[in-house]
Order: structure tokens, then C-alpha cells, then sequence
């Protein structure tokens, strides 16, 4: 049980390091005052341009990545308990920590980002074959509507139905557990969002829309 506390712990700490807040230092910004003021890709991209972005998100898929994979090997490692390295609820467990480390950063006074590239890292790390779908979901949304937080929200969703089908029955469970609360999360973390779209005030990515009105 400690051996577990300890590996989600670390990896919150790990899902604290904020890309963008890095990458910012370097520049001398702090992309939270910027734009939509969240730690994110997508406001870094609006905002600082492409590479920018390009390297937060690097970042924060990596963080998740990391989480996943490096933490529990790391911790089994040290501890002795080289079977704990190997369990997939543990390393679901310590993605989900470094997901939740990015949106509320220790280190960053709680303010972070909406945890979505982070999530994608973890998925990465434990299970590649998930990403692709995801992506195309994500990807569909966007072409459709220009929305990159309702793209994300309904890929985050659809990730529950690709887990449902995709995933070994042997391991079905953990997946559908993951899914759900990670859906829920990255929902939870798009409120403001939610409340734009329903507003009619969300920032629209007019280039990326398939279908839209020429001047």
C-alpha cells in the first residue's frame, strides 16, 4: 500500500511541471496572464504560435508518459517490489495522478492546465493502439466545428466506448474505470468552456473548420 501512495504521489509531483510554464520561463511570460489565462496547449498555441505549443505539448504528453511507465518501474525498483512495476492499475492509477498534478500543479499555485495532452501521454505509455481513435474523434470534431474544447471533450467521451471494445476482457475493468474518471475529469476541467459554448462566446478556430462561410 505505501509502495502504491508513493508512485501516485511522485507522479503528481511529475504532472506539476507545467510545460507551458516552463517553456514561458525561457521566453520571460507567464501564459497564464495571456489570452484564456489557462496553462495549456491550446492557449499556448493561440497566444505564443506554434512552436511554443508544439513544445508544451511536448511536455505534457511526455509528463503522462512518464508517469505511466518510468514511475512504478522506478518505485518497484527501489522498493524491491518488481511485480508492482508491472501492474496495469498501477500505472493507470499513477497516469491518472499526473493528470490531475497538471491541472492543479503544486508548484504552480494549483493553476494548471485541462489535462488532455497529458492523458493522451498516458495512453501512450500503457496502451497505443487506444490513441489513434481518440485522435480521430478528436480530429472529426474540430474539422466540424472548430471547437478544440468541444473536440477534446467528445474524444475524452468516445474514449470510454474505444476502451469498452477495444480492451482485452482481461483487463476491461481497469479500462472502463480509467476511462470514466478520465472523461470526467477533462469534462469537469472544460466548464468554463461548456459555459462559452452554450453562450455562443467560445473561441472558434475558423481555419480548421471543413464546412464554413467564405468572404
Amino acid at each position: 500500500m505505501l509502495v502504491s501512495i508513493t508512485a501516485v504521489l511522485l507522479s503528481y509531483l511529475l504532472g506539476s511541471v507545467s510545460g507551458s510554464l516552463l517553456v514561458g520561463r525561457i521566453r520571460g511570460i507567464d501564459i497564464r496572464r495571456q489570452g484564456s489565462g489557462n496553462a495549456g496547449g491550446t492557449n499556448a498555441f493561440r497566444t505564443q504560435g506554434s512552436w511554443f505549443a508544439l513544445a508544451v505539448v511536448a511536455i505534457d504528453i511526455g509528463k503522462g508518459a512518464a508517469a505511466a511507465a518510468l514511475v512504478p518501474i522506478a518505485v518497484g525498483k527501489f522498493t524491491g517490489a518488481s511485480v508492482f512495476a508491472t501492474e496495469l492499475p498501477v500505472a493507470l492509477a499513477c497516469g491518472f495522478a499526473a493528470v490531475v498534478g497538471h491541472v492543479y500543479p503544486v508548484f504552480h499555485q494549483f493553476r494548471g492546465g485541462k489535462g488532455a495532452g497529458t492523458f493522451v501521454g498516458v495512453l501512450l505509455a500503457t496502451q497505443p493502439v487506444f490513441v489513434l481513435p481518440v485522435v480521430v474523434t478528436w480530429l472529426l470534431v474540430l474539422l466540424l466545428t472548430g471547437y478544440v474544447s468541444l473536440s477534446t471533450m467528445l474524444a475524452a467521451l468516445a474514449f470510454v466506448a474505444i476502451a469498452g471494445v477495444m480492451a482485452s476482457p482481461a483487463e476491461l475493468a481497469e479500462w472502463l474505470i480509467f476511462a470514466v474518471a478520465g472523461a470526467a475529469f477533462i469534462v469537469f476541467t472544460h466548464r468554463s468552456n461548456i459555459r462559452r459554448l452554450l453562450g455562443g462566446t467560445e473561441y472558434r478556430f475558423e481555419k480548421a473548420r471543413i464546412f464554413r462561410r467564405r468572404s
